[in-house]
């Protein structure tokens, strides 16, 4: 047979009845995302109760908005305090768990998940970070942003402020800002992307990447007054309040229109809901009927937008249905110098470095001069750190400029430090035992011969403590 005969015959074969070739199918179109769990909002907080904090917003959005809203807690409060008994640890945990669920429930909110970080007291977010193992911790937040396809995340302040009383609310916004810009990158996670093909088993995820349109943060700084604190003494001399102009504000004195209840008196309930957790100042406040502790304006501050809208508009402005394109942020680059500089260390400088990496330089500018907070006569470290970009050995001598009746207990003063090498160091001072409650300043100059290379301040509130740990 020759190759045309051949050829007809096979065109033949494939038109006829029955033939194999005639009985071409179409595929069925792909499903589309699970619609159950898709967010307008996801709330990615440290603890259980975390929510309370915001909570007048999160009623507003989802009673009288109906918002879809999603919550995820970076770990379930194992290592807080039990305001009414004496269980803890990982028990507590469990109980906490079932707080926060009948408490978000109370307002629709079911599609709520614990993430297996421990809770971790303190003020330094990399501790929390290294605590909760933060590559895996990522990749869980990373993959609930893929199931939920929100517009809008909503995060504690990836910052340390005075009255932001722990590492792991800051650390639960790094967290959530490295999802916001690593969700819709395929190369990040590219194990949750990759399609799903062959029998039932452990099998890839088979998702599909996912940007946020808009991020926003809170705090519970001090100045940001509700039902735990409401001193003005507290309030820095040495700058405007960083909430001022910086995100929308929503009135908690409101009335819901589904409720009809303040929203503050809705945030009493929420409280009520955390009874190991103070949930007897929402009890207070529902047996007297007096709100004002929690009818506080709710402040956001605004992070980034990919859709538009002014920084103060609401947080809704500019959105509409469907995906956007992923934006990449510039990430980290090195600085190129020739000199010995002089910073403040570890977690300050870290943040001075996430926040341009993440494309958030507006965060440099809430707080210029780094703060902290002790209590009178509590001893503080304080990081700061020596770094030679030059080819010479240098030495560098640290002077401090304290208070009156405060003591410096750094053991060293000058510090040798090699070409190419940080130094890392912990100064010590410690405040009078008589101190009042108020706000100093505090600096170290670092000289090198009779040149001086930098100085760093700090400003220091001596007083009411955090309310660690939570």
């Amino acid at each position: 047979m020759t190759v045309t005969k051949w050829i007809l015959a096979m065109l033949v074969l494939a038109t006829s009845p029955g033939s194999a070739l005639a009985q071409s199918t179409t595929a069925p179109a792909l499903l589309a995302p699970d619609s159950r769990y898709k967010a307008d909002v996801l709330l990615v907080v440290a603890h259980p109760d975390d929510d309370v904090v915001i909570g007048a917003y999160l009623a507003r959005i989802a009673l009288d908005e109906h918002k879809r809203v999603a919550v995820v807690y970076c770990t379930n409060g194992d290592g807080g305090g039990n305001s009414v008994g004496y269980v803890a640890g990982h028990a507590l945990g469990q109980i906490r768990e079932i707080e926060a669920r009948r408490a978000l429930a109370a307002w629709g909110i079911h599609n709520v998940w614990f993430l297996p970080g421990h809770d971790t007291p303190g003020q330094n977010v990399l501790r929390s970070l290294d605590h909760w193992n933060h590559g895996l911790a990522l990749d869980e937040v990373v993959r609930l942003v893929r199931i939920t396809r929100p517009d809008v995340i909503l995060t504690w302040l990836p910052d340390r402020v005075v009255g932001e009383n722990h590492e792991d609310h800051q650390a639960s916004g790094v967290l959530a800002v490295e999802a916001f810009d690593a969700a819709g990158d395929p190369t990040r996670f590219p194990e949750q992307i990759s399609p799903a093909l062959g029998n039932m088993a452990n099998l890839t995820e088979a998702m599909l990447p996912w940007q946020p349109k808009k991020l926003y943060f809170f705090t519970d700084a001090f100045e940001d007054f509700g039902p735990y604190w409401h001193d003005p003494a507290v309030k820095s001399p040495y700058r405007k309040s960083f909430l001022d102009g910086t995100g929308p504000t929503y009135d908690a004195t409101t009335i819901s229109t589904s409720e009809h209840k303040s929203y503050g008196q809705l945030m009493a309930e929420q409280q009520s809901f955390y009874q190991t957790q103070e949930g007897d100042i929402g009890d207070r406040a529902l047996k007297s009927g007096k709100f004002s502790e929690f009818e506080y304006p709710m402040h956001l501050i605004f992070g980034k937008s990919l859709v538009g809208g002014a920084a103060t508009g609401d947080v809704f402005e500019g959105i509409t249905p469907g995906s956007i394109p992923f934006a990449r942020v510039r990430g980290y680059s090195v600085e190129q110098r020739d000199a010995v500089t002089f910073a403040i260390g570890d977690s300050w400088h870290f943040y001075s470095l996430f926040w341009k990496a993440h494309d958030l330089d507006r965060l440099a500018t809430l707080i210029p001069i780094p703060e902290i907070q002790a209590d009178p006569g509590e001893r503080m470290t304080i990081p700061l750190s020596i770094c030679n970009h030059t080819s010479v050995k240098t030495d560098v001598a640290l002077k401090s400029t304290l208070p009156p009746e405060w003591k410096d207990d750094s053991k060293s003063t000058v510090f040798p430090v090699a070409p190419g090498e940080c130094y890392q160091i912990g100064a010590q001072i410690t405040p009078s035992n008589a101190e009042k409650t108020r706000w100093h300043e505090v600096t170290w100059t670092a000289t090198s011969g009779s040149q001086t290379i930098g100085s760093v301040k700090v400003h220091v509130y001596v007083g009411q403590g955090g309310g660690l740990p939570q």
